[in-house]
């Protein structure tokens, strides 16, 4: 093999070492791949889609409402839900709207799921803080987190607050399927509840 040919296998080689290197980097500190599991996010995520998940966004700055995060629920199972309350916030349902801080807050993302009960009932029935957490306030370093299919979601209002250290990162991307690829941070709503 000439001086050449061996010079440019190796570049070659080097190329896809260091890119593979790259990669490895950027899926454990910056980026996870998640599979939507079940239909508590339903009509926003379906049972089986692929997410992009930024592990970096919190470590910036903290969680915005409405940002759809996926956590740590045990050791060995992780959720994925949308975030509601934040650190300091009074939190209540009435008539099927969000009350926060005694404020109606309009959750535009849920009105496609509104629509298809048809009036058939409320999507999230009444509820105060309190009587699903036994505190009025959300705690310091925590958030309460809901899946936007409220019948059919275990979120905070069965297994409490989520805490600020157990989440993985902001969902940004929904990769497959393809018909459905989606990028989150780009959604109004998001950008408009950075309170």
């Amino acid at each position: 093999m000439s001086n050449h040919k061996k010079n440019e296998l190796f570049s070659w080689i080097k190329t896809l070492v260091i890119t593979l290197i790259i990669v490895i980097v950027a899926r454990t500190f910056l980026f996870s791949n998640y599979v939507v599991e079940g239909k508590s996010m339903m009509p926003t995520l379906q049972d089986g889609n692929r997410l992009i998940v930024g592990k970096v966004d919190y470590d910036l700055h903290k969680p915005h409402r409405f940002d759809i995060i996926v956590f740590h629920a045990t050791e060995t199972s992780d959720y994925v839900k949308r975030v509601i309350g934040l650190p300091g916030d009074r939190l209540e349902y009435k008539d099927d709207t969000l009350y926060i801080n005694g404020k109606p807050l309009p959750e535009p993302y849920l009105k496609p799921y509104k629509e298809q009960l048809g009036g058939t009932g409320p999507l999230t029935p009444d509820f105060t803080l309190k009587e699903k957490t036994g505190v009025s306030v959300v705690p310091k370093g925590k958030i309460f987190v809901l899946g936007d299919n409220r019948q059919y979601s275990e979120d905070s209002r069965i297994f409490g607050f989520v805490d600020m250290k157990n989440i993985v990162g902001k969902v940004d991307v929904r990769i497959f399927p393809f018909s459905k690829a989606h990028m989150f941070m780009f959604d109004k709503y998001n950008s408009a509840s950075k309170s």
